[in-house]
């Protein structure tokens, strides 16, 4: 019974008219997101080359290590590997935040439709859940 309430307060809100935002509005949006895009995509490409340098320079000095030598330079690999694939993730979402502006979907719920406040955007440009779907989804 829940969950068809959910789905009817969901389509009631997508049906809502939304607030179109202005073309200046935008393309300000817009040029943040893609400033960020460029700032993230850089810094995992430095992540990268820093990733591969240090393996080069670990099968120089790896002779004559022992188990625990390896084991902390394959756990300080995995570390390093797991970051960039972090930052890789927030260059996707960044770029799915970009898709979202410019199908007019920014700034609205994926979940309910409702608009995600401005002070959350603020904080989290690419957010694409209210706070509380996103209180919702944590909870599971």
């Amino acid at each position: 019974m829940a969950k068809a309430t959910e789905t009817r307060s969901a389509s009631a809100a997508k049906a809502a008219p939304r607030k179109a935002r202005s073309a200046a509005e935008t393309e300000k949006i817009r040029v943040a997101l893609e400033e960020r895009r460029v700032e993230l995509q850089a810094e995992y490409d430095r992540s990268l080359t820093e990733i591969t340098e240090l393996q080069r320079e670990r099968l120089a000095d790896s002779a004559g290590d022992d188990q625990a030598d390896t084991g902390t330079k394959t756990f300080e690999r995995e570390q390093e590997i797991t970051l960039a694939n972090n930052m890789l993730e927030r260059v996707t979402q960044v770029e799915r935040a970009i898709d979202r502006l410019g199908e007019g979907n920014y700034g609205w719920c994926e979940r309910c439709g409702n608009a995600i406040p401005v002070e959350r955007l603020a904080a989290f440009p690419v957010a694409t859940l209210c706070v509380s779907c996103k209180q919702l989804e944590e909870r599971r």
